[in-house]
């Protein structure tokens, strides 16, 4: 068991490297859930429920999120299944005090998040000095593995996210500004095909990660996907890695972390993002 000590250490330590522009913030779903119920979808178990709403599917894929979209997309047609994920994530998502503190930070030029929801785009709404790049699907952007965003929602070119004081990257998409989502099982394969080599991740986050860490907030890395995604994102970054969460890692999870050398701290999202933002705001 770590002491509180510790716990008080690292989390001096986080915020130092914050302070500098060292860490890069990597949002997981369960962001939405730290002040209480999310009002959309916050994790592939909620989301898949909402999918198989009024869309009988075959007991052996029933609960499997990207499955089930691709049985959507075959049987359907890939338009039904935009719409059935503009219709799901097409409500107002409050930010929360997380979202809030990130983007009041002066020295963070990368935000990851991992999640379709708008909550951060709305938390840095005030600000007119971020640019977004999100992650598209090949069935509907044959040509591109994903398009950027001013803090209008107008799109730009690389150069012109590259002078936003923040970028936000959204990897498998959002709802805001255009409603891109990596969702179904075609969607992964095609960027999985490429992952290793980098191909589907923005050069600019490339460039942005070389000399800086990973903070992991509201994630877990319980699934294959989770895990291949945090892994290539940070892939060729320099440290140190954290992640918050409280509860027990599983043991791919554990076996992750340590492969990874990412610091797990064990105490709640909202204990921590209290506590780190007294130490960076004093």
């Amino acid at each position: 068991m770590i002491s509180v000590g510790i716990i008080l250490h690292e989390i001096n330590t986080i915020a130092n490297t914050l302070r500098k522009g060292r860490l890069i913030p990597y949002l997981g779903p369960a962001t939405l859930e730290m002040e209480g119920p999310a009002r959309v979808p916050s994790t592939d178990e909620d989301l898949v429920l909402r999918l198989e709403i009024g869309q009988p599917v075959p007991a052996r894929i029933r609960r499997n999120l990207t499955a089930v979209a691709q049985y959507i997309e075959n049987f359907r047609h890939r338009k039904v299944l935009r719409s059935r994920m503009l219709d799901i994530f097409n409500t107002p998502t409050p930010p929360t005090s997380l979202h809030h503190f990130l983007a009041r930070l002066n020295d963070v030029p990368l935000i990851v998040d991992t999640w379709y929801d708008d909550a951060l785009l709305v938390a840095l709404g005030e600000r007119r000095d971020w640019g977004q790049v999100q992650g598209v699907s090949r069935s509907e952007h044959r040509d591109h593995w994903f398009t950027r965003f001013d803090a209008e929602g107008v799109p730009v070119t690389t150069e012109e996210t590259g002078h936003r004081r923040t970028l936000v990257y959204k990897p498998i998409g959002g709802i805001r500004p255009a409603g891109n989502f990596l969702i179904s099982d075609s969607d992964y394969v095609e960027v999985l095909t490429e992952i290793d080599i980098q191909t589907p991740i923005p050069v600019e986050v490339q460039e942005i990660r070389t000399s800086r860490g990973f903070l992991f907030l509201g994630c877990r890395f319980a699934t294959q996907l989770e895990r291949t995604y945090a892994r290539q994102i940070m892939k060729r970054s320099a440290g140190p890695y954290w992640t918050v969460f409280d509860g027990t890692p599983t043991r791919n999870e554990a076996r992750f972390l340590a492969e990874q050398q990412i610091q797990p701290l064990r105490l709640s999202l909202s204990d921590f993002v209290a506590q780190i933002a007294e130490l960076i705001t004093t």
